[in-house]
Order: structure tokens, then C-alpha cells, then sequence
């Protein structure tokens, strides 16, 4: 259904209404922004990847919304 979808042609159709819209001038400054956030999300999912085998690590608290959270294993400090 959707085979060939996006063509050659299509991608021309989008810079050019981009061009259109945006303007020459405004085009570096919005393709610098678009950069620097991709490689800042890159580098947060590359983080979060080399956090998570230590945070599954046995007898290590898991945090969540910045609280540290007791897991199954661990025995309680305070006992109620």
C-alpha cells in the first residue's frame, strides 16, 4: 500500500516548502538547533542505557522521581 511512498520528488516538495516557510536566514539557525537536541537526546538514551545494569544490580536501591525506593530484597531500616 504504501510501497515507493516517499520518492526523490517528495523530499524536494518538503525543502522547498520548508524554504518557503522558514526563509533562507532562519534554516542554519533551526538545523544548528535540531543537532545539538538530537545529539543531547542521544546522549541522555546512552545514560540511561549504562544506568540501568547497575540499577538491576542486586542489593542497590532503585530510585524513582528521585526517592530511593526499597526493593524485595533489601531489609527494612524501620519496621513498622
Amino acid at each position: 500500500m504504501l510501497r515507493n511512498a516517499l520518492e526523490p520528488w517528495h523530499i524536494l516538495v518538503v525543502v522547498l516548502v520548508m524554504v518557503v516557510l522558514f526563509g533562507s536566514r532562519k534554516l542554519p539557525d533551526t538545523a544548528r538547533a535540531l543537532g545539538k537536541s538530537m545529539r543531547i537526546l542521544k546522549s541522555e538514551a546512552r545514560a540511561m542505557k549504562a544506568d540501568a545494569p547497575a540499577e538491576q544490580a542486586g542489593g542497590q536501591a532503585a530510585k524513582a522521581d528521585g526517592h530511593a525506593v526499597r526493593t524485595g530484597d533489601q531489609p527494612a531500616d524501620n519496621p513498622r
